[in-house]
């Protein structure tokens, strides 16, 4: 058993960023926060080889572009991104995004730069 409450971890960025709640063995999983402005080239744009990366969208109404395809979300949201897509979050609006990911499997070292396109 593993226990851990989000309130007592820090933002990567100070007042935003991610709060990972659990690492491994299997899945790796937690809270990202961009404030206004904020994208996904703050917090280190990337794809992945192999892990696939579902976000759960709590708060706000981002962009989220994957490989091209521009979606605006919603709260209640659910977006699971494959292996090898492109993908990047872009707060382009005046409130906060709060967003729940999770990574499967855990391969903290496939997190490759994505320096292509938006």
């Amino acid at each position: 058993m593993e226990y851990r409450n989000a309130e007592d971890l820090a933002w990567s960025m100070g007042d935003s960023g991610a709060k990972y709640v659990m690492r491994g063995p299997h899945v790796e999983w937690g809270i990202v926060k961009m404030k206004p402005g904020q994208s996904s080239k703050d917090h280190g744009k990337h794809i992945h080889h192999v892990v696939e990366e579902t976000f759960f969208f709590l708060q706000g109404t981002p962009r989220f572009i994957i490989d091209g395809v521009e979606h605006r979300v919603r709260p209640g949201d659910a977006f699971r991104v494959e292996p090898n897509e492109h993908h990047n979050l872009i707060n382009d609006t005046d409130e906060d995004c709060i967003a729940v990911f999770i990574k499967y499997p855990y391969l903290p070292d496939d997190r490759i730069p994505d320096n292509e396109g938006e």
